[in-house]
């Protein structure tokens, strides 16, 4: 890729994997991309499990065949209750080939598929990278300014701001965001254990939030685990034996002997929506446009699912001459983004309330619901799914 400054359909902002995917879709409509992000080391440990048409839209973009191996399958998802509590919902199991799916997805470690990401993004002659950070992003009426860290000076007629949660761009455009702290942690790490896991997702619930341990390659688990926040420090604090135990117990042993793996990280949980998802030459992609919390996998997924609508829009504008940044394009993209994003925040909002509410009818609500979907074919069946993408995105075009 050249390393020129100057002016550009689209200068991409942030080079985290919905960044990637978004410059790497843009470029392949044809557009004059730019992608300003540090090359670094991706030494972060955390995975991410691909699902619907996350995987279709890495293989159109070439990208999924060069981390393929490094994934391993989601073929089942069992839910269980784990609260102790009176009220306990059963459990439900989902498996993928009920609905005629080799597999739900897939879960990768994330520097798979940035080193996926990047190589792609070296290849492509309409997409320019620049080994550096915006460090001003200033909308005008016909074009967006960027200065960035190493004096270089750009000019495009669309910016993806997919910088994240203290999006620069979004706060150059304008946008105000709405935040609320969820007062729980979630501490991640990877383990080896002695059992197979059967590329079976075992999520436990529990009375603080939810336990996951999902399928890595060979006999390892990536574990998400939601804890109030003194309980998630007492947890991250303890000594690889110490975790490795609690783990095992967690896990109620199916896994077997567990071993905690190096590399451990632990955030607070927030939500997080912007009041629009474009505005002022400015588009929102990744956790720029939405943070949630990570339960039923659906933060990145819909950050691709972002970069997928963008570029979408922009081949479409760039087909009938009009201008990239313009109102009614943006308008378009917003309008795309809005039902998808508000949707999957709402169900993960309640279903992370209705776990953790002390109120008996509550409890009593969440336990009926899951025993209907665990019982009734066609409505758990509606429920796989519309976990896996929204059904009224079915005849959107894959790039």
């Amino acid at each position: 890729m050249n390393e020129v400054s100057g002016t550009h359909d689209v200068v991409v902002i942030g080079g985290g994997p919905a960044g990637l995917t978004a410059a790497i879709a843009l470029a392949q409509t044809g557009a004059n991309t730019a992608l300003i992000a540090r090359r670094a080391p991706y030494a972060d440990n955390r995975t991410t499990a691909l699902l619907g048409g996350s995987v279709d839209l890495l293989q159109a973009l070439d990208v999924w065949r060069r981390c393929a191996e490094e994934a391993a399958p989601l073929q089942a998802m069992r839910l269980v209750d784990d609260t102790g509590r009176l009220i306990r919902a059963p459990e439900v199991r989902f498996s993928s080939d009920e609905i005629g799916l080799d597999a739900f997805g897939y879960n990768i470690e994330n520097r798979a598929l940035i080193r996926a990401l990047e190589g792609r993004a070296a290849e492509l002659s309409d997409l320019t990278r620049f080994d550096d950070e915006a460090d001003t992003v200033t909308p005008c009426d016909a074009l967006v300014a960027i200065g960035t860290a190493h004096g270089k000076s750009l000019s495009a007629r669309l910016v993806a701001g997919a910088d994240g949660r203290q999006s620069l761009c979004r706060e150059a455009a304008g946008i105000a965001v709405k935040r609320r702290d969820l007062n729980q942690s979630a501490l991640t790490f990877n383990v080896s254990h002695s059992r197979p896991h059967r590329n079976s997702s075992t999520e436990f619930h529990t009375a603080q939030g939810p336990c996951v341990f999902v399928p890595l390659p060979g006999n390892r688990c990536s574990v998400v685990w939601v804890a109030a926040p003194k309980e998630a420090e007492r947890l991250v604090a303890l000594s690889d034996d110490e975790l490795s135990e609690a783990a095992e117990r967690q896990s109620h042993s199916i896994l077997g002997r567990i071993k905690v793996e190096p590399g451990r990280h632990l955030f607070p949980l927030a939500i997080e929506q912007p009041r629009q998802f474009a505005k002022a030459r400015v588009a929102l992609v990744g956790e720029a446009a939405h943070v949630v919390p990570p339960i039923g996998a659906q933060g990145l997924n819909m950050g691709l699912r972002d970069a997928a609508d963008l570029a979408d829009i922009v081949g479409q504008a760039m087909a009938s001459g009009e201008d990239l940044g313009s109102p009614q394009v943006l308008t378009r993209y917003d309008s795309a983004r809005r039902a998808d994003v508000l949707s999957r925040t709402f169900v993960i909002d309640m279903a992370n309330s209705s776990l953790l509410s002390d109120f008996l009818p509550m409890q009593g609500l969440r336990a009926v619901g899951l025993h209907l979907i665990g019982s009734i074919g066609p409505l758990r069946r509606l429920a796989m799914r519309e976990g896996l993408a929204p059904s009224w995105r079915a005849g959107r075009r894959v790039i």
